[in-house]
């Protein structure tokens, strides 16, 4: 699944518990008639794909959803839902340059007056 929309926030890597759990969480909005704000997290090593991402760019994120099952101490199931991001590119990243072409004049060598070709 893939989400599409502009960098709002981008916040710094988390390290989580005496593990090293690494998370980095950003928002995206998205453009559309009611835009969206959509929180993904990438966890360990896909936190450094981040790095290279400023808020406002366009971005593209490949995710998953993710979801998990708590029994509270009262015994009643408690769900959650998690969005991870795998991937991130950066949307319309190279604008086309323009190609300029320059006008030549056609070349002819019938003017020539060292044109002694028999046709």
């Amino acid at each position: 699944m893939d989400l599409i929309g502009k960098i709002k926030i981008l916040n710094g890597t988390q390290v989580l518990g005496d593990n090293g759990f690494r998370k980095r969480e950003v928002v995206i909005t998205t453009e559309e008639q009611y835009p969206q704000h959509i929180l993904v997290e990438f966890i360990q090593d896909k936190c450094d794909l981040l790095d290279s991402y400023v808020v406002g760019q366009e971005v593209k994120i490949a995710l998953n959803l993710r979801g998990r099952e708590w029994i509270n101490p009262e015994g009643v199931a408690k769900y959650f839902n998690a969005i991870q991001g795998w991937r991130i590119e950066l949307v319309n990243s190279e604008q086309p340059t323009p190609q300029i072409q320059t006008q030549q004049e056609p070349v002819s060598f019938l003017d020539e007056a060292d044109n002694d070709l028999p046709f």
